[in-house]
C-alpha cells in the first residue's frame, strides 16, 4: 500500500513535454542545429580565407606584371630598335621572357576579373616557357656579364635604364630571375586557393588541375636549380686542385661535403691531416700544398679516389659520447682508418658515406636486376611445348627433312620458276648404309640423299 500512494503522485507530476521520447526528440533536434552551425561557420572560415588568398593573388599579379613590363619596354624593346646588342646575345639573355609577359597580361586581366579558374586553366599550357626561361637561366646571367665587360654602349645603356623612377633602385640581374620565383609563389597561393574553395564550385576541378601542373613545373625548375648548385660545388673543388689530371667534373656526380680528417697509418707513423671530399661515387683523399708556394699555396694535392661502389664502412669508436671518433673504410687494395677529435663531425661522416655507399649499391643492384630481366628469353608455355614438338619432327628445308623426301620432277611438277631455282640448288650425293659382317662393320654406297648448297 505504502509503494503503490508513492507512485501514483510522481506520475502526476509528469507532463506531456517531459516525456522519455519528447525529451530524446528534443536534443536530436538541438544537437542537429548545433551541427548545422558548425558547418555553416567552417563555410564561412572557408570563404574568408579564399578572399583573403584571392585578394593577395591579384595584388601580387598586378605587382609582378609592373616588373615584366619595366624589362620589356625599357630593355627589350628599345634594346630591338637601337641594335645596341646583337640578335644572338639579345635573345640569350631575355630568352623568352616577352612571351612570358605576353601570357601573364591575359592571366592578370582574368584575375582581376575574378575568373581565377579561367585564367589558370588557360595559363598553365603555357608553362614551358617558364621551365625553358629558368633552364636558360645560367646561360642568360653569363652572357649578360660578358656583355657589360664587353659592350660600352650597352653599359652605359643598361645603368641609364636602371637610374630610372621606375625601377626604384632595381637593376636587370634582379628583374630576370622573377620568373622563376613566381612558380613558387603560384603553387603556394593556388594550394590555398584551391583547399579554401568548395568542392561543389565550377572553379575547383579547374584551379585542382592548375595546382598539379604549376607542383610539376616547380618541381623541374627546382631540380634544375639543385643541379646548377652541384655543379657550382664540383666546380669549386676542381678549381681548388692543383694539375691538369685533377678531373672530378664527371656526369652524373654530386658533391655531399667536405672536410679535415686526421689518417691512422698501419705501421706506427706520424698522423696526416689530409683534406677529404665526398662525392656520390668516390671519396677523395687530397694533402694541402705548401703554404710558401707561390701560386698554389691555397690549392690542394690529388692523392687518391676510392670508389665508394667497392667499400665498406664501420665505425670503430664514436658511439658513445665521448670525445671524437675514428672511422674504417675497406677497399679491396687498401684499408684506411680515419678518426676526428669532434664526435658530431665524425658521426656527420659515418652517416654520409653510409648513405652514399647504400644508394650506390641500391642502383647498381636494380640495373644489375633489369639487365637479367632484359637478356631472360621471353617465351610463353605454348611455345616451349611447340618447339619441343618441331624438334622431333623434320622441317621442311632442313637436310633430315630433304633427305626422307622424293625428289619432283620439274618438267612434270607445277612449281614457280623461283620454287625450281630453288630446286636446282641441292646436289644429288650416295647415301651411305652400314653394313655388319664377321670383319666388321662396312659402308656400303645404296640409294640417294640430297644436302643444300
Amino acid at each position: 500500500m505504502l509503494t503503490s500512494s508513492y507512485h501514483i503522485p510522481m506520475k502526476q507530476h509528469l507532463t506531456s513535454s517531459d516525456q522519455p521520447g519528447t525529451l530524446m526528440a528534443s536534443h536530436a533536434q538541438l544537437k542537429y542545429l548545433a551541427g548545422g552551425t558548425a558547418i555553416k561557420e567552417q563555410r564561412a572560415r572557408w570563404e574568408r580565407k579564399r578572399i583573403r588568398t584571392a585578394k593577395e593573388l591579384i595584388e601580387t599579379e598586378q605587382r609582378y606584371f609592373e616588373q615584366l613590363e619595366l624589362v620589356v619596354v625599357y630593355f627589350i624593346e628599345i634594346l630591338k630598335a637601337k641594335g645596341t646588342l646583337r640578335p644572338a646575345a639579345q635573345d640569350a639573355i631575355f630568352c623568352t621572357f616577352k612571351s612570358i609577359h605576353s601570357v601573364n597580361r591575359t592571366l592578370l586581366s582574368d584575375l582581376e576579373d575574378g575568373k581565377f579558374g579561367l585564367g589558370f586553366d588557360n595559363f598553365c599550357p603555357h608553362l614551358q616557357l617558364y621551365t625553358t626561361y629558368t633552364d636558360n637561366m645560367e646561360h642568360a646571367l653569363k652572357v649578360l656579364q660578358g656583355q657589360i665587360k664587353k659592350n660600352k654602349q650597352f653599359a652605359r645603356f643598361k645603368k641609364l635604364q636602371e637610374s630610372r623612377p621606375e625601377f626604384q633602385g632595381l637593376k636587370l640581374e634582379d628583374l630576370l630571375p622573377l620568373p622563376h620565383k613566381r612558380i613558387y609563389q603560384y603553387k603556394h597561393l593556388l594550394r590555398d586557393l584551391t583547399g579554401n574553395t568548395n568542392p561543389d564550385d565550377p572553379e575547383f576541378q579547374q584551379l585542382k588541375n592548375a595546382v598539379k601542373a604549376i607542383s610539376e613545373a616547380s618541381q623541374h625548375i627546382q631540380d634544375q636549380a639543385r643541379r646548377h648548385e652541384n655543379y657550382l660545388q664540383v666546380l669549386r673543388v676542381q678549381k681548388l686542385l692543383k694539375g691538369q689530371r685533377s678531373k672530378v667534373l664527371a656526369p652524373g656526380r654530386k658533391y655531399i661535403r667536405e672536410g679535415w680528417l686526421t689518417t691512422v697509418p698501419s705501421k706506427g707513423e706520424e698522423l696526416k691531416h689530409k683534406m677529404f671530399f665526398l662525392f656520390s661515387d668516390i671519396l677523395l683523399m687530397t694533402k694541402p700544398c705548401h703554404p710558401l708556394h707561390p701560386v698554389h699555396s691555397d690549392k690542394f694535392i690529388w692523392q687518391k679516389a676510392y670508389p665508394l661502389i667497392e667499400g665498406t664502412i664501420e665505425k670503430v669508436f664514436g658511439h658513445t659520447e665521448s670525445r671524437g671518433g675514428l672511422i674504417s673504410l675497406t677497399f679491396p687494395e687498401e684499408k684506411i682508418l680515419v678518426m676526428s677529435d669532434d664526435q658530431e663531425d665524425i658521426n656527420n661522416w659515418y652517416r654520409c658515406l653510409s648513405a652514399a655507399i647504400g644508394q650506390l649499391r641500391s642502383r647498381s643492384a636494380v640495373i644489375q636486376r633489369k639487365d637479367n630481366l632484359a637478356r631472360r628469353p621471353l617465351r610463353s608455355a605454348e611455345n616451349s611445348t611447340q618447339i619441343n614438338t618441331d624438334s622431333t619432327t623434320p622441317k621442311a628445308g632442313s637436310k633430315r627433312y630433304l633427305s626422307d623426301q622424293p625428289l619432283a620432277d620439274p618438267s612434270t611438277n607445277s612449281h614457280t620458276k623461283n620454287d625450281w631455282t630453288e630446286a636446282k640448288r641441292i646436289k644429288l650425293m650416295p647415301n651411305p648404309t652400314v653394313r655388319h659382317d664377321e670383319t666388321g662393320p662396312s659402308v656400303e654406297q645404296t640409294g640417294i640423299s640430297c644436302i643444300i648448297l
